[in-house]
């Protein structure tokens, strides 16, 4: 075996730190911990993601967020959140999207939020599961609101 040191190794490669991996607990963690950074701060929700069209759902975003707060977090970055777009937000959290519609909605908030409301409702989602879609989808159904999905 050869010994070569990183300046040897970078002039044959690229290196790239590795990207730690978190669990969906620990990343939702770190977002609520962001948001209570300053809980009086007012965000915006994104505008009745369930009716907007499956096709543009993913690159919906709204700028200053709870996803926003998220994106500049440094370590949410580094752990490879790319972008405060809402499918970014669903594939790096590992959210669905009836946990999204009840955690960043403006139907839930109305025109704006304060972080500290948008931490204490993401905080839930430490619990989240199949029970709370299931109780998602009975109540929309229930109440004539389309289901996402």
């Amino acid at each position: 075996m050869e010994f070569k040191s990183i300046a040897d190794l970078r002039s044959i490669a690229e290196i790239t730190p590795a990207v730690p991996k978190l669990t969906r607990a620990q990343k939702i963690a770190i977002w609520v911990d962001a948001l209570n950074k300053d809980p009086g701060r007012i965000l915006h929700p994104l505008p009745e993601i369930e009716w907007v069209a499956p096709a543009q759902r993913a690159s919906l975003r709204v700028e200053g967020s709870p996803l926003t707060v998220a994106f500049n977090d440094p370590a949410l970055r580094a752990a490879g959140l790319v972008s405060d777009q809402l499918g970014d937000g669903l594939a790096f959290f590992e959210m669905t999207e009836a946990e999204a519609h009840d955690t960043l909605c403006s139907c839930r908030y109305g025109r704006t939020m304060t972080a500290g409301a948008a931490s204490r409702r993401i905080g839930k989602l430490k619990g989240g599961g199949l029970f709370s879609g299931i109780a998602h989808w009975i109540v929309q159904t229930w109440n004539g609101r389309p289901v996402m999905g």
